[in-house]
C-alpha cells in the first residue's frame, strides 16, 4: 500500500511541480563564479530579494536581501534547500565558502542550495555597526546592577542612532525573517522550501514553520535552539559539564589531570573572586590593563565550550590560573575585546535576540539557577542583561512551540556546549515527523566531522529510513599539553 501511495504521489507532484527547484533564472539573478577558501571555483548564480524592512509599518522603506544559488544537481531535483546560518548574525555566503563547502556541493543532488545572507548579515548588511559612549569598566569588579545598567544605556543609544540612520530595529526580528524566507520561495518560482539550519538558523527554522509550515518540504537541523531558548538554563551548562567530565574519564591521562573540572573551575572562581588578579591584555595598540575577575573568567569559558576542542583549551586556561599563571588568559580575551573600548553593537544579532526575549517565567527559573551555577548566566551574555531593550519583544506566542508535520531530520552532538540534547528535544517537541540522529563525542559544529554525517542527511533527503540512529565521531585529547 506504501509503495503504491508514494507512486501516485510522485506522478501528481510531476504534473504540479511539486516542491521542485526553479525551471529558469529566478528574476535578479546574475551568474557569479563562487569561490571557497579552499580555493575551489563553482559556477551559481548571485540574486536578491527585495523585502519590507517592517512589514508591519505601511511606510516602511524596502531592503535587499541577497543570497547564492548553486544549481541543482540530480537528475530529479526536489524543493530549493535554504541554508540558515547561525549567530545571529552570520552569513549564508560566508558558511557555504568554509569548511562546510563539498556539504553545500553535496546537496546539490537533492535541489538548488541557496546560500542565504539573512537580513542584516553579509551581503545583506546595510547598517553600520554603532559604536556608544558607554565604556563598562575593566579596571575594577562591576556589579550585575550596574552591568545590567551600562549594557541598557549603551543597547538604547545604538538603537536611537540606528534609528537615526534611517534603520527600523523593530525590523530586525526573527518574523521578518521567517516571512523573508516565503518572500524568498515564491521569487525562487517554488512551491516550497526545504530549510537546513544550524544554531539560530534553527530558531529561524522553526518561526518559518509557523509562519509558512505548508510551503516547507523538509528541515535538516543541528544545534537546536528553540523559539523559547535564546536564554539558556543555568543548569543545562552544569549537565554539559558533567558529560564533558564522562569523556574526559575515558582517556587515562586527562583524567589524572582532571579528576573533577567543576572542581577546579569553582577554586578558579573562588579565587578570582576574592582576589582579582590585573592583567597586560595585549591590543592592535600594544596592551591594556584589565581586571580577571570570577565574571571575566565565566564569560571566557562561556566563549569556549561550543566545540570540545575549545573546552579542552578553556581547561588548560583553568589550570594556568589555578597555577597563578595569567598570561595565557590575558592573550585569548585580546583576541576577542579590547579593554577599556566603548560598548558597540551589530543592529541584526542585537535585535534579533533581544526581540526573541525571554519569557518572565524561564526569566526567573535562569536567576534562580544562577545563583549556584557554573557560569551563572552569562552563556548568552548580553542576554538575559538586555531582555525588552529597544522596546523589541515579540512575546510568550512567538516564544511557544511550534506544532507541524514538516518532515525533520535532527543531528544532535553529545558535548555540544551551547544547545544541550535535553533543550534541543524540548525545541523540536511539537514537530511530529522527527528523526532524531545522536552524534557522540560531537559538539556544536558537527556537519563536517564524519562521512557518515553526510550519507545521513542524503538518505533522508531521499526519503529513505535511517536506521543508524547513533554515529560515533572520535572526541580530541583533553590531556592538557603545555
Amino acid at each position: 500500500m506504501k509503495s503504491r501511495f508514494l507512486v501516485v504521489a510522485f506522478s501528481l507532484c510531476a504534473l504540479s511541480a511539486c516542491a521542485t527547484s526553479p525551471s529558469k533564472t529566478p528574476p535578479s539573478e546574475t551568474a557569479y563564479v563562487f569561490e571557497a577558501q579552499s580555493g575551489e571555483k563553482v559556477d551559481s548564480f548571485r540574486g536578491v530579494v527585495t523585502v519590507p524592512e517592517n512589514r508591519t509599518d505601511p511606510a516602511s522603506r524596502l531592503i535587499d536581501i541577497h543570497y547564492v544559488r548553486f544549481p541543482a544537481t540530480g537528475a530529479k531535483p526536489g524543493a530549493p534547500i535554504v541554508y540558515l546560518a547561525g549567530g545571529p548574525g552570520g552569513s549564508g555566503v560566508g558558511a557555504a565558502g568554509g569548511e562546510r563547502f563539498p556539504l553545500f556541493m553535496a546537496m546539490r543532488e537533492f535541489g538548488d542550495v541557496i546560500a542565504l545572507d539573512q537580513r542584516g548579515t553579509g551581503f545583506s548588511e546595510a547598517a553600520p555597526e554603532c559604536t556608544s559612549e558607554i565604556v563598562i569598566p575593566v579596571d575594577r569588579k562591576v556589579a550585575k546592577a550596574e552591568l545590567k545598567a551600562l549594557l541598557r544605556q549603551a543597547a538604547e543609544q545604538c538603537g536611537a542612532y540606528w534609528r537615526a540612520q534611517g534603520f527600523d530595529p523593530a525590523g530586525y526580528t526573527t518574523v521578518e525573517s521567517a516571512r523573508d524566507l516565503d518572500a524568498l520561495r515564491a521569487h525562487l518560482g517554488a512551491r516550497k522550501i526545504t530549510l537546513w539550519g544550524i544554531s539560530y538558523g534553527t530558531h529561524l527554522a522553526l518561526a518559518a514553520v509557523r509562519e509558512m509550515g505548508p510551503r516547507i518540504d523538509k528541515m535538516v537541523l543541528t544545534g537546536a535552539e528553540g523559539l523559547d531558548q535564546t536564554v539558556k538554563l543555568p543548569s543545562e551548562t552544569d549537565a554539559y559539564f558533567d558529560r564533558l567530565q564522562t569523556a574526559i574519564d575515558r582517556e587515562p591521562a586527562a583524567k589524572a589531570a582532571y579528576p573533577d573540572i567543576m572542581a577546579l573551575m569553582r577554586r578558579v572562581h573562588a579565587k578570582l573572586d576574592a582576589a582579582p588578579v590585573m592583567m597586560r591584555v595585549p591590543t592592535q595598540n600594544g596592551a591594556a590593563d584589565m581586571l580577571l575577575t570570577k565574571e571575566v573568567m565565566q564569560m571566557a569559558a562561556s566563549a569556549s565550550i561550543a566545540d570540545p576542542e575549545g573546552a579542552a583549551r578553556l581547561l588548560m586556561l583553568y589550570l594556568a590560573v589555578d597555577a597563578g599563571i595569567i598570561d595565557p588568559v590575558a592573550a585569548l580575551i585580546g583576541r576577542f575585546i579590547t579593554p577599556g573600548a566603548p560598548e558597540s553593537f551589530r543592529l541584526m544579532p542585537l535585535a534579533m535576540d533581544v526581540a526573541s526575549g525571554v519569557g518572565a517565567e524561564r526569566l526567573a527559573r535562569i536567576e534562580k539557577e544562577a545563583e549556584t551555577a557554573l557560569l551563572a548566566d552569562l552563556l548568552n551574555y548580553p542576554m538575559p542583561q538586555l531582555a525588552g531593550a529597544l522596546d523589541l519583544d515579540l512575546g510568550d506566542e512567538f516564544r511557544s512551540a511550534p506544532n507541524s508535520a514538516v518532515p525533520t531530520l535532527l543531528l544532535i552532538g553529545t558535548l555540544d556546549g551551547r544547545t544541550y540534547p535535553k533543550e534541543q528535544m524540548a525545541a523540536v517537541a511539537g514537530l511530529r515527523d522527527l528523526t532524531t540522529v545522536t552524534v557522540a563525542n560531537a559538539g556544536h559544529n558537527l556537519f563536517m566531522l564524519s562521512p557518515q554525517i553526510t550519507e545521513t542527511i542524503g538518505k533522508f533527503m531521499r526519503g529513505e529510513e535511517i536506521s543508524e540512529r547513533e554515529i560515533i565521531v572520535d572526541a580530541p585529547s583533553f590531556e592538557p599539553k603545555f
